[in-house]
């Protein structure tokens, strides 16, 4: 990765914005959207900028100056310039999809957006809100982390209970049937993958939600570091073959 993506909390917060304009307009809008406070001028607990200036020496003097009082700057149309990037959103709240190039293009962040949101239900915020509410129910249903990743994977999978991608009517009531249909399931399981080359790319769909539904990760050496990076970043990693006694959960042995 190029840059760390991080969602960034500015309900209250004040956010400094230099600079006129459509440019700036627009920053203004994000801002506000996102619950910030926009100020003119560097004050106590501000810790982001904005500089949306069309003079390319004056915005960089304006960044600078900025860095140095210990600011994360990002500046309009100069990603060279900037501390952090702004990406194409994709607004489902409390659902976001975020989409960056680094700088590249913006065009492209924008072509892949406007293809998230016509794939993307426009109910996904209340299937979140939904889940988020459900969480006493899950935790009291399945008593493991291990269970509750489990329901959830399986509860959110294609043609799940609660597939995200097929729009729901009452997300509450879908949920809660979903939690009050299951029972937990401690029980260990196997999953073998062979794999067709070292390239991640030649993965099949099922073996990528496999591999995203991990608990232990069981592989030869000669398994390559991009293979393994597919697999869900928390899983137990393991070179060598399974045990008979399986570890609880899903195992999944790469070879």
């Amino acid at each position: 990765m190029e840059a760390l993506p991080i969602f960034v909390r500015l309900a209250g917060q004040p956010v400094l914005l230099v600079g006129d304009g459509e440019a700036a307009e627009a920053k203004a809008r994000l801002i506000e959207a996102a619950g910030g406070s926009i100020v003119r001028d560097v004050a106590s607990g501000v810790r982001l900028a904005f500089v949306a200036l069309d003079d390319e020496a004056a915005a960089a003097a304006a960044a600078g100056e900025l860095k140095a009082a210990g600011l994360l700057v990002n500046v309009v149309d100069r990603p060279a310039l900037c501390d952090f990037t702004v990406p194409a959103i994709v607004d489902r709240s409390p659902v976001l999809v975020a989409i960056g190039t680094g700088g590249a293009s913006a065009t492209l962040a924008k072509a892949l957006r406007e293809r998230f949101e016509a794939l993307l239900p426009a109910t996904l915020g209340d299937l979140a809100r939904a889940i988020r509410g459900a969480r006493g129910a899950v935790t009291t249903r399945h008593p493991t982390p291990a269970d509750r990743r489990r329901f959830w994977d399986a509860a959110l999978a294609p043609g799940g209970r609660l597939d995200p991608f097929a729009a729901a009517g009452d997300a509450d009531a879908a949920v809660a049937a979903a939690v009050a249909g299951t029972a937990a399931d401690g029980g260990a399981t196997l999953v073998i993958i062979e794999l067709a080359s070292a390239d991640p790319d030649d993965l099949t769909l099922r073996q990528l939600r496999h591999l995203n539904q991990a608990d232990t990760l069981f592989h030869g050496p000669g398994v390559t570091p991009a293979i393994l990076d597919r697999a869900r970043r928390d899983a137990i990693r393991v070179c060598g073959e399974p045990p008979a006694d399986l570890p609880p959960g899903r195992s999944i042995w790469l070879r």
